[in-house]
């Protein structure tokens, strides 16, 4: 079967996009890599398919090679066919180098030990150099267009990687003075200056010669990783953003340069800055956020170097730049920006944000920069939302929002004015004007055009949006609260049909205008008849805002509404508010109502849930009527609420077997205590409570366990071992079956059966009670020795002892139970074994091969035990 054609190409590679996920699953998704690397080189593609099947390689590598080892070998692959490719002008090169680049990057295979590290890096770099490479990277026309690829793959490994290029500054520095592509170099030169900064000031240590040209590294030598490898693997942010991290800033000032240093760095960020004119005004931005950022913090080095830009740019209509000119005004704020300047930037915006014919993108991001302004001087603590100082009420009065504005507009004119309103102090009161009167107008206007019958949906959702911003920013401001509060409660009078937009704001808003407003519309509520005709929406609101105040009234209205309540759906919404009561603690009155409902109510679902309400609140106590009509965890979305309800008080009150989140294993030996004890360590995988672990010895061998509890485990929490006694009745190796038994998170009770836990020979091992002084413990021994017979049983075994050595196989295994030594090659052992049996074992006379060792006790059947154990030390090690 011959190689694909290009239309099989194009199916295959329509269905990968469709659905990469499925395709890398299915027959053909292992091959899909490999044979696109093989069809790269075939001469019967044409070079624009070729192309195609690059730009595949750059948007899914990680699918198409996921680990590191196949991204090696894939971009191998592709520097070897970037290799191979004649000298004439050909559209693969670049697509190869940003390929190479991609893989490697993506696959987390670039470092030190990558071969294909090593051959692309030196590459890149001498392409970026504009070095002659030999025949196989094209003609002369196409050098300058490589170069600039280069550069945008050296900063993107530069990127992954950061200090990667830490030892080519100086030479990054050089080229940049030489004719070439100025705006990658100059990208390129910023983000290596700011990370070898970075990295350095955490170390502690100086540049040490780096802004120095030194010589660039040969296609296949060696690579300078210390500095990438100093550094680690954690990418620096790359967006301009403000206001600066000051924890980002201390590091920096770690670093003290020399002079010499400092000025080296002050002609290189001189040397980016001269020729930035000459870049795009989002690569502008980039630069100046990139060299601000290195440069902010950093001891013996005045961001006056940014004033000849700031005269450039501060009238700039380029909003890239004006983001970049912030960003290094939140940096360096009265270091660099004086308050002329920052007078002048802040009326440069509010007039910018009035502008009529400007787009919206653009008019809210003028107010977004007015919203988060970085002034010289702020007056509330960090992080603090407030309105620009030189701000006030006279200028910010030409941002004031209208009904007329475009909503997120509007919302954004919002913003402020609340800020304003925030920081007012009366002191236009005598001009017959103040923000606070302004907005409660502004949101009566909103509240107004929201109540129309039959009106748009946005209407009403922005005039919800108004209110969460006017309670996020005033919450402190009961003068704005109160009278939002009585306009929303005569929204709800005017069109109860927004019961939806009222419940999502109650999830939202704080305490402060929360609370009013659910004691206001439960009043507007239950003052209604209970046959009005937006009973479904009342319904509603009540199961949303009922609680323990004033329960008769509420009752009374659902008494009356009950009658009305014919269908299903209106049924429902009935018993939803009994449920909230209950769960408010609301008792008097309300068994009644239940007992009514389950008689009167002509749906039997609605029935049969109001009957099962009556017995829960009849028959549970707070607290476990409370978890009782918790979230239900039923899964499927059952027709018969019923059913759910029924699912769901079944759940709390039996026990369910699950999946054991829980893991136990047998942690080290303890050799001490008049009985042996299993340490056992026990990690979980998600939190659970009242832990109690049972356990069940197969046989007759031990004598029944003691089950053991543990209050609480939680995830990444390291626990105690637990001590499980042994009481065995005879010395011989069992299993322990294991049952959990634990409570959820969500208050299920579950139970589960993990692993057995084996119990080995040696874990039985007891020292004997401290022998004499050490003139008699050899008599102590012989005597121990002397007891097992006649009645016990005696062998002699060869114990391999490996390359450790006696004295090494002693120490680790037996050491507890050393009665008499004699290092390195004889070792008296005494073992208690329990109940009531020993084991001696004479180790005399090693070898280089093993040591022949004498065993008695006083039980038979413990000399294949014992054997089996001895001979099996060597390979545990």
């Amino acid at each position: 079967m011959g190689p694909p054609s290009r239309e099989t190409w194009a199916q295959r590679l329509g269905a990968f996009r469709a659905s990469p996920s499925a395709f890398m699953a299915g027959p053909e998704g292992e091959d899909l890599g490999r044979d696109l690397l093989i069809e790269l080189r075939s001469e019967k593609l044409s070079e624009q398919t070729k192309v195609s099947l690059l730009a595949l390689s750059l948007e899914y590598p990680a699918q198409l090679w996921p680990d590191a080892a196949a991204a090696e070998a894939a971009a191998t692959s592709l520097l070897d066919t970037l290799v191979l490719l004649p000298p004439r002008p050909s559209a693969l090169r670049r697509p190869l180098l940003l390929a190479a680049t991609t893989v490697l990057a993506a696959g987390d295979a670039l470092g030190p030990t990558s071969g294909a590290s090593r051959r692309l890096l030196p590459l890149l770099l001498g392409l970026a150099s504009g070095r002659d490479l030999g025949r196989g990277f094209g003609p002369a026309s196409e050098q300058r267009p490589l170069q600039a690829t280069a550069c945008e793959c050296l900063r993107e490994l530069e990127s992954c990687k950061p200090g990667l290029l830490g030892d080519c500054l100086g030479l990054l520095r050089r080229l940049l003075g030489q004719e070439g592509p100025v705006q990658p170099l100059s990208l390129l030169l910023a983000l290596a200056l700011r990370n070898a900064l970075v990295i350095r000031a955490k170390a502690k240590a100086g540049l040490q010669g780096l802004l120095v040209a030194g010589d660039a590294p040969t296609p296949g030598g060696p690579w300078n990783w210390a500095l990438a490898e100093e550094g680690g693997a954690h990418p620096q942010p790359q967006a301009p953003s403000w206001p600066a991290a000051e924890d980002e800033e201390c590091g920096l000032k770690v670093l003290e340069p020399s002079p010499e240093e400092a000025r080296e760095l002050r002609a290189a960020v001189a040397q980016l800055l001269d020729s930035s004119y000459l870049l795009t005004p989002v690569a502008q931005a980039q630069l100046l956020w990139l060299l601000g950022w290195a440069l902010r913090g950093l001891r013996g080095q005045p961001p006056v170097l940014f004033k000849p830009q700031l005269v450039r740019l501060l009238g700039t209509a380029q909003l890239a730049l004006l983001h970049a000119v912030l960003a290094l005004k939140a940096a360096f704020g009265e270091a660099l920006f004086t308050a002329q300047d920052e007078a002048l930037l802040l009326r440069r915006l509010t007039l910018a944000a009035q502008h009529p014919a400007l787009p919206l993108p653009a008019h809210l991001f003028y107010l977004h920069c007015l919203l988060s302004f970085p002034e010289n001087c702020p007056l509330g603590p960090a992080g603090e939302e407030a309105a620009p100082l030189l701000l006030g009420p006279r200028l910010g009065r030409s941002l004031l929002p209208s009904l007329l504005h475009d909503p997120m507009a509007l919302l954004a004119r919002l913003h402020l004015l609340c800020l304003l309103c925030a920081e007012d102090e009366e002191e236009e009161k005598g001009q017959g004007w103040s923000p606070q009167r302004y907005l409660g107008e502004l949101l009566a206007g909103l509240r107004q055009r929201a109540a129309l019958d039959g009106g748009p949906r946005a209407l009403a959702a922005l005039c919800f949006q108004a209110s969460y911003l006017v309670d996020r920013c005033l919450a402190t401001q009961p003068l704005v609260l109160t009278p939002l509060t009585h306009g929303l409660a005569e929204l709800y009078r005017a069109r109860p049909a927004l019961a939806p937009h009222f419940v999502d704001l109650l999830d939202r808003v704080g305490p402060e205008l929360g609370e009013p407003l659910r004691a206001v519309l439960r009043q507007e509520v239950v003052s209604r008849a209970g046959r009005d005709e937006a009973l479904r929406w009342h319904l509603k609101i009540l199961a949303k805002v009922a609680d323990g105040n004033a329960p008769s009234a509420t009752l009374g209205f659902l008494r009356a509404a009950a009658a009305h309540c014919t269908d299903w759906g209106l049924q429902q919404a009935l018993l939803r508010v009994c449920r909230t009561l209950m769960q408010a603690g609301v008792r008097e009155g309300l068994a009644d109502l239940l007992q009514a409902l389950a008689r009167q109510l002509e749906d039997p679902d609605g029935r049969d849930h109001a009957r099962l309400y009556y017995i829960l609140l009849a028959h549970l106590a707070g607290p476990k009527l409370g978890v009782a009509l918790g979230p239900s965890l039923a899964a499927p979305a059952l027709t018969s609420s019923l059913v759910a309800e029924n699912q769901g008080f079944a759940a709390v009150l039996m026990v369910q077997e699950a999946p054991a989140p829980i893991r136990l294993s047998v942690g080290p030996r303890r050799a001490a205590g008049p009985g042996p004890v299993l340490q056992l360590q026990v990690e979980v995988l998600e939190p659970v409570f009242s832990l109690e672990l049972r356990f069940r010895v197969q046989g007759q061998l031990y004598a029944p366990l003691d089950a053991v509890h543990v209050p609480c485990l939680r995830p990444g929490r390291p626990c105690s071992p637990l001590l499980l006694p042994l009481q065995p009745r005879l010395p011989a190796p069992t299993q322990l079956s294991v049952r959990a038994l634990y409570a959820t998170p969500a208050g299920l009770t579950c139970h589960a059966h993990l692993p057995p836990v084996p119990v080995n020979f040696e874990d039985l091992f007891l020292p004997f009670p401290q022998a004499p002084d050490d003139g008699d413990k050899q008599g102590f021994f012989e005597e121990l020795w002397d007891s097992c017979l006649p009645k016990g049983a005696e062998s002699r075994l060869w114990c391999p002892l490996g390359p450790q050595g006696l004295e090494a196989l002693v120490s680790r295994h037996l050491e507890p139970f050393v009665v008499v030594a004699q290092p390195p090659t004889s070792y008296h052992v005494a073992i208690r074994l329990p109940p009531d049996s020993r084991l001696l074992l004479r180790l005399e006379a090693a070898q280089a091969g093993g040591v022949p060792v004498a065993l008695r006790t006083d039980h038979w059947a413990v000399l294949p035990l014992a054997g089996d154990y001895l001979r099996g030390l060597s390979a545990a090690g």
